[in-house]
């Protein structure tokens, strides 16, 4: 069997179907993301740090510090692809709902606007981190309290940037799509392919 050709340093299980789309072998590098434990990568923007430099900067730094990692760990040397995925509404970063009440809150927010959801890819491949970043335009129609409150009573809000998933029910509530759906999933299929092209490693 060919050796994978790269570590994902990424749990998400949406992610690892997208990178299989692109036919690639590939291991899981984990990083520590338990809450109550020292996590691998901060995930908290600096005061007036703009939406994007911080996605990007979460995105490098899960590469970067999976490369750490990997060398830390004796593993065989590969790339290391992470990324990070952000709802934005006007300015404001949209992470995942700490609990059903503030899933709550962010789809009363995002019911009938139009938001935004940036995902940056980063791959670590020797001395360097590459990245790319996929931004789409995705708007909500309007949504009744009942409706978010059956929806959020679903479970699919947990873990979810923003509070939904695209693949799932919540696809029901969006009017319109501008941009990379694989990137609202969480990969930028695109942006991810070129950005592996540029190191040599073939996809498809």
């Amino acid at each position: 069997m060919p050796a994978p050709a790269l570590y994902l340093a990424s749990r998400s299980p949406r992610r690892q179907d997208l990178l299989r789309q692109l036919t690639l072998d590939f291991e899981i590098l984990r990083l520590r993301e338990a809450s109550g434990r020292q996590r691998d990568v901060l995930e908290v923007a600096h005061d007036g740090e703009p939406a994007l430099h911080y996605i990007e900067r979460i995105a490098r730094t899960k590469a970067a510090v999976g490369a750490q990692q990997m060398l830390r760990r004796g593993l065989p040397p590969r790339p290391v692809l992470g990324a990070d995925t952000e709802v934005v509404l006007d300015g404001t970063i949209f992470g995942k709902p700490r609990d059903a009440i503030d899933a709550t809150r962010m789809l009363t927010l995002l019911s009938g606007r139009t938001h935004h959801v940036s995902t940056a890819v980063a791959v670590a491949a020797g001395d360097e981190v590459h990245a790319e970043i996929a931004t789409s335009a995705v708007t909500f129609c309007e949504l009744t309290l009942e409706e978010i409150s059956r929806y959020v009573a679903t479970g699919e809000s947990a873990d979810k940037a923003g509070a939904y998933a695209i693949q799932g029910r919540a696809a029901a509530f969006v009017s319109r799509l501008e941009g990379s759906y694989s990137g609202v999933m969480g990969l930028p299929l695109f942006e991810t392919s070129f950005i592996l092209a540029r190191i040599g490693v073939r996809v498809l």
